[in-house]
C-alpha cells in the first residue's frame, strides 16, 4: 500500500488528509471559508510534519481537479504540485464530483443497487454542475453545467432511484418533484474521502504531469438547457 497526501479546495471547504495502508491517518478541514489562502498551507505543513514524525514516507500527492472555484483550485493545485515536485513523487488528479460520491456510498446504506448518483456544485441562478454515476462510480454522463427545471434529469429519474447531493441540491429540491428523486444533505468534497479513489489510481499508475496538468474550473463548462421531454 502507499501513503498519499490529499488536498481538496474546490469549494468553500478547505481540507487536507493523509492515508496510509488504506486508512485515513490525518485529517484537517475548515468549513468557515473560503479560507484556502490561509488554511491550505498550514494543513499541508501539519500533515507532512505528522508523516515525518511517524517516519512515514510520502508516496504520492492527490488533488481535487474540479470543477470548482477558480481561486480555490489554483491554491490547492499549486500546493499539490509543489509538494509532488519537492518530494519527487507522482501527482494524482481526482474529479471533484467523484470525490463527493464516496461518502454517499460509504455511509448511506439505503442507496439501492440500481440507483444513480448525481453530485452537484451550485452555480449562478438556476444552474448546477453535475455528473451522473452508477454505484460502481462508473460515469453514466460526464460533467456538464445544467440549467435546472423539473425535467432536467427526467431520463435518469425514469430508470429508478436517483440521489442528488452537494451544495447545488437545494435548488434541485425546489423544482424536481419526481417520486424517484432522493436528496442527501450536508455532502461536501473533502480530502478524507479521496483515498479510495487515489489508491486505486496509484496502483494503476494513473498519474498526471506535475508540470503541465491543470484543474477544471467552473468557467470551463457551458450550461446545457434540459431537453424537451414529456413530464414523467
Amino acid at each position: 500500500m502507499s501513503c498519499i497526501l490529499h488536498i481538496e479546495t474546490s469549494t468553500k471547504v478547505c481540507s487536507v488528509a493523509l492515508s496510509d495502508n488504506g486508512a485515513c491517518i490525518f485529517d484537517q478541514a475548515d468549513f468557515d471559508g473560503p479560507n484556502h489562502g490561509t488554511k491550505c498551507g498550514v494543513f499541508v505543513e501539519e500533515a507532512l510534519s505528522f508523516a515525518n514524525s511517524h517516519a512515514i514516507p510520502i508516496d504520492a500527492v492527490a488533488v481535487s481537479e474540479g470543477p470548482g472555484s477558480y481561486t480555490g483550485l489554483r491554491i490547492g493545485y499549486s500546493m499539490a504540485k509543489g509538494v509532488a515536485y519537492g518530494y519527487g513523487v507522482p501527482l494524482i488528479a481526482l474529479p471533484t464530483l467523484e470525490i463527493m460520491s464516496v461518502p454517499v456510498l460509504l455511509f448511506h446504506e439505503e442507496v439501492e443497487d440500481d440507483a444513480l448518483l448525481i453530485p452537484t456544485i451550485d452555480a449562478r441562478r438556476m444552474e448546477v454542475y453535475s455528473a451522473v454515476f452508477n454505484r460502481a462510480l462508473k460515469p453514466v454522463r460526464d460533467i456538464q453545467a445544467d440549467v435546472v427545471d423539473g425535467d432536467t434529469y427526467a431520463e435518469y429519474l425514469s430508470r429508478g432511484p436517483v440521489y442528488f447531493f452537494g451544495d447545488g441540491s437545494d435548488k434541485l429540491r425546489d423544482v424536481i418533484k419526481h417520486p424517484n428523486a432522493r436528496f442527501i444533505a450536508n455532502i461536501h468534497p473533502q480530502a478524507k474521502y479521496m483515498f479510495p479513489l487515489a489508491e486505486r489510481r496509484f496502483v494503476r499508475e494513473e498519474f498526471v504531469d506535475v508540470a503541465y496538468s491543470e484543474p477544471f474550473y467552473l468557467k470551463d463548462f457551458v450550461a446545457v438547457k434540459p431537453k424537451n421531454v414529456l413530464s414523467l
